[in-house]
């Protein structure tokens, strides 16, 4: 007689059609696997549901069992989950589809799907959905902390062009909710992140878009400061379908690079303009002028501005940290180019200076707890950690840019930049927070669901 022992589990493996993995099995390590490799996660268990029913399940297991569920597809933001020994940790994966509706411009998107899913999908129909800057990012987890994209300053955070929302709650009941039905559950989960359920698919806006006119204009670091004190002047005059980054980038020597940046410094002006040719390329002379050593500035399908940042595609190890700036001004520039720029010392990879405002900054009825960013600029920078010195080195970078940036420091943060553990009254007004902690208290008192950012019940 064979005797098969039981795990913890195995009421729960009775019922679940996807993959159940536990720490002993051998495809644990890539189970767990964030994006940004520093971060290990050690759950309870992985669940990798096939289908919608099986989350009913595990969220059902894990609120009977005193346990957590803590949402994730990419591994994108993954470090201030925490620990999670009492953790079941949902892997999105295998629930992947895009569904285009070309009467209504909408799609529904399952959330195990990425930007990579999309995209072109809509880009081929003539339509564009409101993505992010790198298409290995899950869809659910960028519009649900806000998404601030190519096209936001037109037509502002992908959170607000949410139409509709599939998700299974604390209860174990699958609902799908909207601005008429459980519009208060409706309007905390567009800004509030993974605290109120498990999403398993979300309906989408896409927006009727054929071509933009999008590039990078690349300068020698050297020229950092000529470059983007221009930059700033520029953001300043241009209407709300531009949307771009001043930005300070360091390419490593790696083969995958290509030839012309392998292992060079640049300072680099990123933008997308929704319009014609003609008008692209009047609004960018002022840019053009200062010469730029590459210039990748054309007509484009939104599938072909996928890639324009320049993000990595792969796992990497990487220290991070972002700041909304309340104002900028020439002085600031010239502490960025100080801290970070030719001479500094400093080995970030990558320091941006995004420009906000715009349709970024105008609240509207309709949208949800995360509405706008009131900030007209939002900064991100990161630098490898693949050992100690390097760690300590990019550690340090951070450090210099927050110093020369703590004067115009709005005291708000954008959750889905921010890699740390962080009280999340800093992502909210105080109104939101108050009333996201009612809605958490409503929908989920016991804090059944982690998120990356948790709001406690109020």
């Amino acid at each position: 007689m064979t005797v098969v022992a039981q795990t913890p589990f195995a009421a729960l493996r009775e019922r679940f059609r996807g993959q159940l993995i536990e720490r002993d099995d051998p495809t644990w390590e890539s189970a767990t696997q964030t994006f940004n490799v520093t971060v290990r996660q050690r759950p309870a268990l992985v669940a990798i549901p096939a289908d919608e029913d099986d989350v009913v399940s595990v969220v059902t297991f894990a609120r009977d069992a005193g346990m957590q569920i803590a949402a994730q597809r990419t591994g994108h933001n993954a470090g201030p989950l925490g620990e999670l020994d009492d953790v079941i940790l949902v892997r999105t994966d295998a629930m992947r589809g895009v569904e285009i509706d070309l009467v209504r411009w909408t799609a529904r998107v399952s959330a195990g799907s990425t930007w990579a899913d999309v995209v072109p999908s809509a880009s081929l129909v003539g339509l564009a959905a409101l993505h992010g800057s790198t298409p290995n990012v899950s869809v659910a987890g960028y519009s649900l902390g806000g998404g601030v994209g190519w096209y936001a300053r037109k037509l502002g955070l992908a959170a607000n062009s949410i139409t509709a929302i599939e998700l299974v709650t604390a209860d174990g009941t699958l609902r799908r909710v909207d601005s008429v039905t459980d519009p208060d559950l409706f309007w905390g989960l567009r800004g509030g992140g993974g605290n109120f359920g498990v999403v398993t698919a979300l309906e989408i806006a896409l927006y009727p878009v054929t071509e933009v006119y999008a590039g990078v204009l690349f300068f020698e670091l050297e020229r950092a400061a000529e470059v983007l004190h221009t930059w700033l002047d520029w953001t300043g005059t241009v209407p709300d379908e531009v949307t771009s980054v001043g930005r300070i980038l360091r390419f490593p020597p790696f083969p995958e690079v290509p030839d012309a940046m392998r292992g060079r410094d640049f300072a680099v002006v990123e933008a997308v303009v929704l319009g014609e040719e003609a008008a692209g390329t009047a609004l960018l002379e002022p840019l053009r002028a200062l010469g730029p050593s590459i210039d990748t500035f054309a007509m484009v399908p939104p599938a072909g501005i996928a890639e324009l940042h320049m993000d990595p595609p792969d796992p990497v190890p990487y220290a991070g940290e972002s700041m909304m700036l309340g104002g900028l001004d020439h002085a600031g520039i010239d502490a960025f180019v100080e801290a970070v720029g030719a001479g500094s010392g400093s080995t970030l990879a990558s320091a941006e200076i995004r420009h906000a405002g715009g349709a970024l900054a105008r609240p509207d009825a309709g949208q949800g707890a995360l509405g706008t960013l009131d900030a007209p600029f939002v900064t991100y920078a990161l630098g490898l950690a693949a050992d100690d010195g390097m760690a300590r080195a990019t550690r340090e970078g951070l450090r210099a840019l927050a110093r020369a940036f703590a004067p115009y420091d709005s005291g708000r943060q954008y959750l889905n930049f921010t890699d740390a553990a962080t009280d999340p009254a800093h992502f909210f007004r105080p109104s939101t927070y108050r009333r996201l902690r009612r809605l958490k208290a409503a929908w989920d008192p016991t804090q059944l669901f982690r998120a990356n950012h948790q709001i406690p019940p109020g």
